[in-house]
Parts: C-alpha cells; structure tokens; sequence
C-alpha cells in the first residue's frame, strides 16, 4: 500500500543558501541561477570567419568591455561559426538584459585564470555583480574565436561564499571516503565512494545509495554557492550505516568533447549512461550489499530515475527528491513566467521574452518537430534532446516497474512543484513497497526556507543566498526507506 506522510511544519530551521544552477538543456534556470551553456563545438566552416589576431587574454577583456557597454554587435564579432549561430547579436543582447536582471548592474572583475579544456584554451573572469558573484567562462577555439560562453555560480570568490561546514547530523569519524572513478576511457569521470566506517575486511555489507544529479554541469556534491547537498546526503547517510556514491557529471568534466563529438545529445548521453555504469560498478564492490542498492535522482535526475530503472538490471529501488514528472518545457515557462512575476511587476522585456518562450515550447510540443530544426528556436537545447523526451512521463513509467520507491518533495519548491507530486502520488497509488512524503517548509534543495513574493508562498530565489544543508527529516526519510 501507499504511505503518504506530510512532515510537520516543526521542521528544524536552520540558514540555508543556494544559487541554483542550470545548463541550456533548462533554459528555465537561466533566469533561476546564472550558468548557461549557449554553444560549445567547433565551428563547421572555419574559412567562413577570419581568425582573431591578437592574445586570448585581451580578447576576452574586449568581450566582456564590450557586453558591459551593451555593445553587443561587437561583443557577437567575438563568436565563431557555430556560436553566431546559436546566440545572433539579439539574442546575446536578451541573453545579457535576463541576466542583469537576477544579478543586478555590473561591477568589476576581481580574478582571472587561464585554463586548457578539451584542447580549448579558456579564459574564467570572475565577475562582481551588485547581487552576485559570477565566473564568465570563455572557451576559445584555434582561430581565437569563442566557441562556448558560460556564466557560472563563482566559487572561486572566497570572501563571498563561506567555507562549507559538515551538517550536524553527520559524524565525520563513523564514516570513511575513498576516489573511484566511473566508466573508463573518453568519458571516464572522478568520484567519491562514502562508507560507514569501522567493519571493512570484516565482511560487512553496506545498502548504498547512487545520487543522480540535477540539471547542469554538477560536480559530485551538486555544489551550488557554498551548499553541496549531495555532500550532506553523503555525510548524513553514511553516518548511520548507507554507504553513498557520488560523482562529477559528465557535463562538467567532458563539456567541450561532449558537445563537439555528440552534437545531438540526449539525456541518455547526459545523465542515464553514467548513472547505470555507477550502479554497476556500486554492485561489484564487496562493501557493498548488490541486492540493497537504490538510485537517488534529485530534480532532473529524479525525472530520469524511472527510465534508469527500466535499463538497470537488480536496483532495489528509486528514491525521486523533487523530480519533476511533467514535460520540461512546461515547466521552463512555468518557471519564467513564476520568477516575472515575482516582485509583482512584469516589465515589456519579461512579457515579450515569456511570449518569445511560448512560441519555444510550442515548436518543442510539435508531434511533427523536424529533428533539424535549430536549437536556437528550441529554447537553445537541440532537437534531439526534445525529440527523445516526447511523450516521456515518468510516473507512468515508474507505475510500471517492480521496484521500492520514494517521493520526496518540498511543498515550497517552486522550480518542481507539488503539481509534479500529485502526478506522482496517482500514479503509484495503491503500489505496494512505495512511500511518498512532503515537507512544508522545504524548497528544491531540500533545505529550510521561509518568506514569499508577490505572487504566493513558495521560494524565491533570493532566498537562495544563505548557506545551509539538506533537512535531517529528509535524512530520515532515507535511512527509514533503506533500512
């Protein structure tokens, strides 16, 4: 049978800080949070564009001089091939007025680092803004062209983002950690295997948990400003005896060779293939208990959970923490269109720009959406990418499967919201083996918030910006699901 519990709204409060992040498969979370991948592969027709004289260094400077005097035809002169294509000056002018408008006017820069990536050379300027620090991450290909502009959550800005503190639930000297990597070869990604400490070689045999990240390019604590939730869940559940594997996604380690060698990406590539090798590599270790280990998807990863468990061979279960069951696209434009309206003034810029999203999703929900279609009339995401998740419902899907489960949702998440709950509490009503729960003062990262906007109770994103941790009652809910 089902069991539906409401947590009480006694929760233990704490002062939590979160910078969500995003990548351009959810456009949504580039008015959300402030990382965007707008282009990153080689430009198909290298003559086309004349290469750029001059040092990288200098280069980037006169890119970021000219995106701050809203010169955006000669900041665009920078691009190659590909990137004009994907961002015309238009939409780099958009691009950049969306932005301003999360992080406020433009200060000063306050660090640099030169690095090679992929064979790319990039330049990383961390930048102040009135609201926020952010990395402006420039990848620059032979020609000195940008061939890949992000804008990321700056953590190299010490003084604005405190050090990361262990939760107090967690207890450092019960657990011990060690490196693993995932997969092998091109692809191979670094990881952090958690166990509870005190009985290897004894012939103990933990359950373990795999955590499947969210959108964007995460590392292996899904670190957002100064919280890493994946590191709390780590810490807190290996403290009581869940061993815990976590990794760098492949976004974040390959993202240059990912988008240049797999142009038409899908989810399979970005998410599922890294998740089921972990699975497998969690089953062979002889810590581990092979008939106890779950799969964890948190926000997109919790979507993609039921179809890692249709691919996966043994899994005892699926714990979804704020996964989202309905398409994305819809809920990119529930997002804007929530986040537009949250001061209770929506500006002729955020009207025309939610209109210009309308028309997005509509091409996005086309049964007939021609897989050559641009990405940049497709929310920046390649064809492929929608064309593989049409007609994917993940409740339906994990209604299907002969698997434990857990829904885990935070009442004030306004990125996946109780709407997507519901979806999943039908779907698996009258299920034996699962169990559903929410948490009333709880918003995406599972983390304590309070306040509201103009528009109704749920997060904001302001309140993003105090550090904290994962809820002990989500811990709890976990250990008691495992065990």
């Amino acid at each position: 049978m089902v069991t539906l519990k409401t947590a009480s709204s006694n929760s233990i409060k704490g002062d939590f800080r979160i910078k969500q992040m995003g990548w351009l498969i959810m456009v949504l979370f580039v008015s959300v949070s402030v990382m965007t991948l707008t282009g990153c592969s080689k430009p198909e027709e290298p003559a086309v564009l004349a290469p750029l004289e001059g040092e990288i260094n200098d280069l980037a400077t006169d890119f970021i001089a000219a995106l701050v005097a809203e010169d955006f035809e000669a900041a665009s002169g920078y691009f190659d091939a590909e990137m004009l294509k994907a961002i015309p000056t238009d939409k780099l002018e958009d691009l950049w007025e969306q932005l301003l408008s999360q992080v406020g006017p433009y200060q000063n820069e306050i660090g640099r680092k030169q690095e090679t990536s992929e064979g790319y050379e990039v330049i990383i300027a961390t930048v102040k803004f009135e609201k926020s620090p952010l990395n402006i991450r420039m990848v620059f290909n032979d020609d000195h062209r940008i061939s890949g502009l992000f804008f990321q959550p700056a953590e190299e800005a010490a003084v604005e983002t405190p050090a990361y503190e262990v939760p107090n639930y967690a207890a450092p000297e019960r657990i011990e950690e060690r490196e693993i990597v995932i997969g092998e070869g091109d692809w191979a990604l670094p990881g952090t295997l958690t166990l509870p400490a005190g009985e290897q070689g004894s012939g103990q045999e933990w359950p373990l948990v795999v955590l499947v990240h969210g959108s964007g390019p995460n590392d292996r604590d899904e670190t957002i400003g100064p919280n890493k939730p994946f590191k709390d869940l780590a810490l807190g559940l290996a403290s009581e005896g869940v061993a815990v594997l976590r990794y760098d996604k492949r976004t974040l380690v390959h993202g240059q060779k990912l988008m240049a060698e797999v142009p038409e990406l899908t989810v399979q590539e970005e998410t599922i293939e890294d998740a089921l090798l972990a699975v497998d590599l969690a089953m062979a270790m002889p810590e581990v208990d092979a008939s106890r280990v779950y799969v964890l998807g948190h926000s997109l990863g919790g979507m993609l959970a039921p179809r890692i468990g249709v691919q996966s061979n043994g899994l005892a279960g699926l714990i979804i923490m704020a996964g989202a069951a309905r398409p994305l696209e819809e809920l990119m434009l529930e997002q804007m269109t929530y986040l537009a309206g949250i001061d209770g003034d929506v500006t002729d810029y955020e009207t025309a720009n939610l209109k210009e999203v309308k028309e997005h999703v509509a091409r996005i929900q086309d049964p007939k959406l021609d897989p050559k279609t641009p990405q940049s009339q497709l929310l920046g995401v390649p064809a492929a990418y929608w064309l593989d998740l049409q007609g994917y419902k993940p409740a339906e899907v994990a209604k299907t499967l002969d698997l434990k489960m857990l829904i885990l949702q935070g009442e004030r998440d306004y990125q996946v919201t109780m709407a997507d709950f519901e979806l999943w509490k039908t779907a698996l009503s009258g299920r034996n083996g699962v169990m559903l729960e929410t948490f009333p003062e709880l918003n995406h990262l599972m983390m304590t918030g309070s306040g509201s906007s103009a528009v109704g109770t749920l997060s904001t994103p302001e309140e993003y910006n105090v550090a904290g941790h994962v809820s002990v009652e989500v811990i709890q809910a976990i250990l008691e699901f495992v065990n």
